[in-house]
């Protein structure tokens, strides 16, 4: 049996998609289907039950994933420290995003970091921050990048940066006419957020009632784009990392208004596996990461 076969089987587990394994590994998702019944046929056992929505490993599929998962920390710990003594940076990277993060501020680090390190191969995925967390914990991924990070029980975070949060509107719309407003301005706006259970939304409604301010949440939306192209419609104005608008800035389709009085920056940390050994690919991409890096509060949590 092949160390790669054993690392699909455990990417179909931890996806709960044959599709989403066939990309993390660059192959079809026929082919990764063959793996899986190769396994089986080994074992002469189902190891992954198939129901309509997801799927879900068999008793002995989570047999095989827990031991799977414990050869494959060891054969990547003794690839590293082979490749230590080559002094050759190479092998994978699994990181897990936020949407905002990863489509507007990581672009000019992976290129930089694949411009030092071309035998690299890093996988980038986009998720919610709280699977994120989560995935970092079971293994699934190697680092993660949130915003407003939070510790947590197994987990260390290395500050990165700090985003400006600005307010944005359509450049017809009344608000746009300012380059800055008090906060209180807001009051009674029509307003378009994120998704409630998003940490940025969470320090938005925050600072708001810190100022006694009402607004008319009109729309909720769970990532960055869709928030825009309502607020480039008039639905609504909202509040945004600056990193975030610069083209529509640049093109005229929206309008940045800074908010007086209100010192509003968003944190943004990188996550860690606490006692997880880093690979050399990791730490060199942490290292890319925080050239230039601004330091950040941290929120307590349990």
């Amino acid at each position: 049996m092949q160390v790669e076969t054993l690392k699909i089987f455990c990417d179909v587990i931890e996806t709960q998609s044959f599709s989403k394994a066939a990309m993390l590994n660059y192959i079809s998702q026929s082919a990764v289907s063959q793996q899986i019944r190769g396994l089986e046929e080994k074992y002469d056992r189902k190891l992954i039950e198939r129901g309509k929505r997801n799927l879900a490993p068999t008793q002995a599929g989570r047999l095989l994933y827990e031991g799977a998962k414990e050869i494959l920390e060891h054969y990547r710990l003794m690839e590293n420290r082979i490749q230590v003594l080559s002094k050759t940076i190479a092998g994978s990277l699994r990181v897990a995003t936020i949407y905002s993060v990863g489509l507007h501020e990581l672009p000019p680090f992976l290129k930089e970091y694949l411009r030092r390190y071309p035998l690299a191969n890093i996988h980038v995925e986009y998720s919610r921050a709280n699977k994120i967390y989560d995935e970092l914990v079971s293994g699934a991924v190697d680092l993660g990048i949130v915003a407003y990070p939070v510790r947590r029980s197994g987990i260390e975070v290395i500050p990165f940066r700090e985003d400006q949060l600005v307010l944005i509107t359509a450049p017809d719309q009344p608000l746009a006419k300012s380059k800055r407003i008090e906060i209180t301005k807001l009051a009674r706006s029509r307003f378009i957020g994120f998704e409630r259970d998003i940490p940025t939304r969470r320090a938005i409604d925050r600072l708001l009632r810190q100022r006694g301010v009402t607004v008319e949440v009109v729309m909720e939306f769970d990532n960055i784009e869709t928030i825009k192209r309502a607020v480039e419609i008039g639905a609504g104005v909202s509040i945004v990392p600056t990193n975030t608008i610069k083209n529509e800035i640049e093109t005229g389709s929206l309008v940045a208004i800074e908010l007086i009085g209100s010192d509003l920056k968003r944190p943004i940390g990188i996550l860690c596996k606490k006692g997880k050994e880093r690979t050399q690919v990791m730490d060199c991409f942490i290292d890319v990461l925080l050239e230039g890096r601004a330091p950040i509060p941290l929120e307590e949590t349990s």
